[in-house]
């Protein structure tokens, strides 16, 4: 469910979102969220260097469209005015970006008092879209220390998925990591009933969970709010 989860929460979140609101999708990629923004004045920005075949190391997507983009340019140098923009969302990028304080740094800029900021970025994650891609994840104390720093302040925090959730990701992952990485051979039936039995274990184990997120998750889903100079003050 991490991607499902992911799209939902992101729905939900852009709904709250005033309509006629100006709305940067920041790293949009091929704008898969355009559709939850159709109440908003959706721009779209990304560097536009990723192919879908990226150096062909670790899961690459094959193909990757970014011809419809608004904004071709560096996330953390984007050619709008200062305070243009109402929200910014950006989704699963951060672990793409050589230094990810630099694009807070610059969503502080574009975002006007009291614009709201919508991220999400893994915990932990598979190599994906190389050679972009610089880090393992982000927790949940990067945010509260750096969105801090950068004049934000946090109104959701929440996780995507839990310890178990993410073990059961991976094991259903195990035939065809074998299949690349290990020689090809095929799982026999006493591998597939231990995969089976695995998996039965972890979504019992997750159904019954009390807090393993803090351990591990798919990721975590922010909502802040650039604070204004009247609530500073």
């Amino acid at each position: 469910m991490n991607e499902a989860n992911r799209k939902a929460w992101v729905e939900k979140t852009l709904g709250k979102i005033p309509s006629g609101s100006r709305i940067l999708d920041a790293g949009a990629g091929e704008q898969s969220y355009r559709k939850y923004c159709s109440h908003l004045v959706y721009v779209a920005q990304d560097f536009a260097k990723y192919d879908g075949s990226g150096d062909k190391v670790g899961l690459q997507t094959g193909t990757w469209d970014q011809t419809k983009l608004d904004i071709v340019s560096d996330i953390t140098s984007i050619p709008e005015p200062d305070g243009s923009f109402d929200a910014i969302l950006c989704v699963e990028v951060f672990e793409h970006l050589p230094e990810p304080t630099k694009a807070l740094a610059e969503f502080a800029r574009l975002l006007r008092p009291d614009g709201h900021l919508i991220l999400t970025a893994p915990v932990c994650s598979l190599t994906h879209f190389a050679p972009y891609y610089f880090y393992n994840g982000f927790s949940r104390y990067f945010y509260e220390k750096f969105l801090g720093d950068f004049g934000f302040e946090i109104t959701e925090l929440s996780p995507n998925g839990n310890y178990f959730e993410y073990l059961g990701q991976e094991v259903r992952r195990i035939r065809w990591a074998s299949r690349k990485y290990a020689g090809g051979k095929s799982f026999g039936i006493i591998d597939r009933l231990a995969l089976r039995r695995c998996l039965s274990m972890l979504h019992r184990s997750s159904k019954a969970d009390t807090g393993s997120s803090e351990l591990l998750s798919f990721g975590l889903h922010i909502h802040a709010r650039k604070i204004s100079k009247s609530t500073k003050s």
